[in-house]
């Protein structure tokens, strides 16, 4: 008896080893795959603004990928790929056939980026257990493969904004988890696949003229007999007339051939041809300085918004560059896909439209047809902070007194926002890409009060956290863990600012850091100060000028408001009253029209911050 209780413990043990041992094989072959994987990834594509410097493969503690930007892993501790995320950071390339070797990715989404060519045929095989995939806002042509059919983990499908053409495969219905799928603002064609109810929408397939079916317009069916008819009738008559038609061809070809190619841009948006027969449709305009103006106005101005007229884009939609033929100048915004109705957008609209102060972009009017949203904005000749802060060709210097005057001039259009304006609004996207220049470059803020149209529920924010709506180095920590904008939420996104002014770096990489250091703007710019050598932040180009005191105050007031909890940080309206008193001799502002009863304790923090910047 002892005997065989021992043989049972012995075999016991044995199945419970093996067992292990496969588990650690797997888990080191999913290690090696994994890290392979990303590597390969990185390599084929083109990464213009560097977004992807954390991918450091020289590192070799456990769950170093982990910490790769856009990468979530299953364990913090290993390194096996659950989602990966590269939305919006201007990825060029095809496809990433290396994403096969992340063998245990779920999640794949490469929306906003300038991915082309085409989807591959055989995209089952590299995304094999895939329940989440975007694809959304490239340059992807061709058809969607049949193959994505075999991916039966899929949950949610959105292809929307390319130049997908070809019908989309009714095989898709068949998908037994799928919950969503969208392909709007594409080329498609045909009849639409049958979907379980509440999976699709009309707006699923916006912009796509080509499609039919439920719950689009019925497909128009032909019998075969009407069919043979048109096919005997179209034979005779191309015999018939062939010749002549030749001749007249060859006749206008020539004359036509600049037209056509005009017609024909390979630049041009080709979702504006979906359009064509809603010119007519009016602009609503809210002040009597612009003209009136309807969608065929805008149309020609942007070159059937051309490609080529594009000066920016975001989650919240694209931005072209509009030139009347007054030779009057507007930035016109094709909102990406809101969740309000028209109702509420109309109302929304009517909101935003008496929103008006120095600082902020003014929205001059909005159209609305066939689903599409477009706003109309006055233009602003120098362009985006970001632009000028980090120019692409590099080597560009902005001296102190303008860095100070944008910091003032934006601090007082979000502190409006937040205190004076009526109802009050809250940004939740600040960083130096919505900030624009006008006329002797005075900072306007931009994109106020779009968030909340896109995604009107503050609990929907963990998307924010993801970085489909701010930028990454922007968010203030708390997101993560309450999922709620608050004003403190803007100060922390504005400190961040402050500091790419004073330093000249990028909020998410840190270009005079050691290669050691993996961190953020924010992170580094903490360490240096717990180290005091805060000092070392400001950007040497503005150094032994006679403003290091401004700086350097200017500094400190940037570190308040990234303060790691929203109690450490001021409020906007102490941020730009602190700001206009490190400025004031240059006699920046004009009227102040910022008016806030300031409670005991934000009088309290703010009489801190004065000591802190006196040094009293």
């Amino acid at each position: 008896m002892v005997k065989m209780v021992r043989s049972s413990r012995i075999f016991s043990d044995c199945v419970i080893f093996s067992f292990l041992m496969l588990i650690c094989f797997g888990m080191t072959y999913a290690t090696e795959s994994d890290i392979f994987c990303l590597r390969n990834v990185k390599e084929s594509l083109t990464d213009p603004y560097n977004y992807l410097w954390s991918w450091d493969f020289n590192n070799k503690t456990e769950g170093f990928i982990c910490k790769f930007t856009g990468v979530e892993c299953w364990h913090p501790d290993e390194n096996r790929v659950l989602n990966l995320k590269l939305s919006n950071m201007g990825l060029k390339g095809q496809f990433p056939r290396a994403i096969q070797n992340c063998s245990s990715l779920t999640g794949l989404d490469l929306s906003i980026n300038k991915l082309s060519l085409t989807i591959p045929g055989d995209i089952s095989t590299l995304l094999a257990f895939v329940t989440s995939l975007d694809l959304s806002s490239n340059d992807f042509s061709g058809e969607i493969p049949v193959s994505l059919a075999n991916c039966t983990y899929l949950n949610h499908i959105t292809l929307d904004q390319n130049q997908l053409t070809g019908q989309i495969p009714a095989e898709f219905s068949l998908l037994p988890r799928l919950k969503t799928f969208s392909v709007a603002n594409n080329l498609l064609t045909g009849p639409v696949p049958k979907f379980r109810q509440n999976i699709v929408t009309e707006e699923s397939y916006a912009n796509n003229s080509g499609l039919c079916g439920p719950p689009l317009d019925p497909c128009q069916a032909q019998s075969s007999k009407s069919n043979t008819a048109v096919i005997a009738g179209a034979a005779v008559g191309g015999v018939t007339v062939s010749i002549l038609g030749i001749g007249i061809g060859l006749f206008f070809y020539v004359r036509r051939l600049p037209l056509k190619k005009k017609e024909e841009d390979p630049e041009g948006n080709k979702w504006a041809r979906s359009l064509k027969g809603t010119k007519a449709v009016k602009v609503s305009i809210f002040e009597n300085s612009v003209s009136k103006m309807k969608l065929s106005d805008l149309m020609k101005a942007t070159g059937n918004f051309s490609k080529s007229n594009i000066i920016g884009s975001g989650r919240t939609g694209t931005v072209y560059k509009a030139i009347l033929d007054d030779g009057t100048t507007l930035m016109i915004k094709r909102l990406q896909q809101s969740q309000h109705s028209d109702k509420e957008f109309m109302s929304e609209m009517a909101t935003l439209g008496t929103v008006k102060h120095r600082n902020l972009v003014p929205l001059l009017g909005f159209c609305q047809t066939k689903k599409e949203r477009l706003l109309v904005y006055k233009n602003m000749p120098n362009g985006v902070l970001h632009d000028l802060l980090h120019p692409a060709e590099g080597g560009s210097t902005v001296e102190w007194s303008l860095r100070l005057k944008i910091a003032i001039g934006a601090a007082k259009g979000l502190a409006w926002l937040h205190h004076s304006c009526n109802p009050r609004i809250i940004h939740r996207n600040i960083s130096s890409k919505c900030i624009l220049l006008g006329e002797d470059f005075e900072p306007k803020i931009s994109d106020f009060g779009l968030a909340r149209l896109m995604n009107p529920i503050d609990t929907h924010l963990s998307t924010f956290v993801n970085g489909e709506f701010g930028d990454f180095g922007y968010v203030a920590p708390e997101y993560a863990r309450t999922l709620v904008a608050t004003p403190k939420g803007d100060v922390y996104s504005f400190g961040t600012v402050l500091l790419e002014l004073v330093t000249g770096e990028r909020p998410n990489r840190v270009a005079k850091a050691p290669e050691t250091f993996k961190g953020n703007l924010v992170e580094w710019v903490t360490d240096l100060s717990s180290n005091a050598k805060l000092h070392d932040a400001v950007d040497e180009s503005l150094v032994g000028k006679g403003v290091d005191d401004e700086i350097f105050q200017c500094l400190k007031v940037a570190c308040k408001c990234v303060g790691a909890t929203p109690k450490e940080r001021p409020s906007m309206f102490e941020v730009y009253q602190l700001l206009r008193a490190i400025g004031s001799k240059y006699n920046f502002t004009i009227e102040d029209d910022i008016m806030v009863p300031i409670d005991t304790g934000d009088a309290g923090n703010l009489e801190e911050l004065i000591v802190a910047r006196d040094g009293k």
